[in-house]
């Protein structure tokens, strides 16, 4: 595989991505996101809704939502690599915010070809999306789409809807006799019931989404070709968001470490402690550079793409383990308790583990495509 020098990554990327890192530095720190969300340690706790909504606008204003939006419909149309670079820092500040989702469903619109056209418009013009894809068990697989289109009209419940409450339009993925299309929607639309869920990330939300007779916009009939060019973009974003946080949760435990005396030294002084820490970094390296390897090849090589995306996925979700395993033990008692940050981040990575297929389940694809 021949790739261009540094992934391609051009100086324009390099000002996005110090741009947004300088940014949520400054108005979105650990300790807000703490105070935003802290307001109920009960573990029974309902399904919440968290975010900074005006600094998301200042970020629409910036134009982060129309990255991924082709130059021919209003967007910027940056190279994945740069979008890669973004989304890292999402990660590194774990900001609750609709970006991911949206880049998702940009993505998977773009491959849809002409029909995606008026959906990639109102992106352009500061509409947010989710993706309505999956089953109750998880699967994005189109042959156990759970939502059916019946004269015009989507029926069924789409499950795991990502910031199904920041979002103002769904892409649904639907069967429609022998194929199964996409749909474009608003949230808001007759006939739409939004069942939000209790989950452990408190920077995201999520919900199921009941159809009852909806009517939607056809943006294709057969949605096969689209979810094949799509998901490897989809699956490089969601892992340079765990390398963001991996990166965040060893330079935060790394500090603790420097700062804590054990027995007249630093805590870091001590083998057992500074060896995890090493592997540590040594693992957010690996999935660092196989993340831009993937976003590059997507860019440039789009038939080698998915092999690179499921090596990017599965280094950062084993590494999303190992740095949140690792950084609650470092920071000792305190480790587990409400609040210490570091539980935030290991919530998120959990979430961002399992949501588009484990490690494991990565490298059984990369098998089959290696091995045949």
């Amino acid at each position: 595989m021949t790739q261009p020098d540094n992934f391609g990554f051009t100086e324009e990327a390099a000002l996005l991505k110090d741009s947004a890192r300088k940014l949520l530095a400054e108005k979105f720190t650990a300790d807000v996101l703490h105070g935003m969300v802290a307001g109920d340690p009960t573990p029974e706790r309902g399904p919440a809704l968290h975010w900074d909504e005006a600094l998301w606008a200042q970020m629409q204003e910036l134009g982060w939502g129309l990255l991924a939006v082709p130059e021919a419909q209003g967007g910027v149309g940056m190279p994945l690599v740069a979008v890669a670079g973004l989304c890292e820092e999402l990660g590194r500040a774990a900001f609750p915010c609709p970006l991911l989702p949206t880049l998702s469903a940009s993505y998977l619109l773009g491959a849809a070809g002409a029909g995606g056209e008026a959906p990639l418009e109102a992106i352009a013009e500061g509409a947010t999306a989710s993706l309505a894809v999956s089953d109750a068990n998880g699967s994005w697989d189109l042959a156990q789409t759970p939502v059916e289109c019946i004269d015009g009209k989507l029926n069924g419940t789409a499950c795991f809807v990502q910031d199904i409450g920041k979002v103002s339009h769904l892409l649904v993925c639907a069967r429609n006799g022998d194929t199964t299309g996409l749909y474009w929607l608003a949230v808001d639309a007759p006939g739409v019931d939004v069942q939000a869920d209790a989950i452990v990330d408190l920077s995201r939300d999520q919900g199921r989404v009941v159809f009852a007779g909806v009517e939607a916009m056809q943006v294709c009939a057969d949605a096969s070709a689209a979810f094949a060019r799509a998901m490897p973009a989809i699956w490089t974003l969601y892992a340079a968001d765990m390398v963001g946080a991996g990166e965040w949760q060893l330079q935060t435990t790394v500090d603790y470490a420097n700062q804590r005396q054990q027995f007249d030294r630093p805590l870091g002084f001590f083998q057992a402690v500074k060896h995890q820490l090493v592997d540590v970094m040594v693992d957010i390296d690996r999935a660092k550079s196989l993340v831009y390897s993937a976003a590059c090849a997507w860019d440039t090589e789009p038939e080698e793409a998915a092999r690179y995306a499921h090596m990017a996925q599965s280094a950062a979700s084993d590494m999303a383990a190992s740095a949140s395993s690792r950084s609650v033990q470092c920071h000792g008692g305190i480790g587990f308790t409400w609040e210490c940050f570091v539980h935030l981040f290991f919530k998120r990575q959990k979430h961002s583990q399992m949501l588009w297929g484990d490690g494991p389940w990565h490298r059984a694809r990369l098998a089959s495509i290696v091995m045949g």
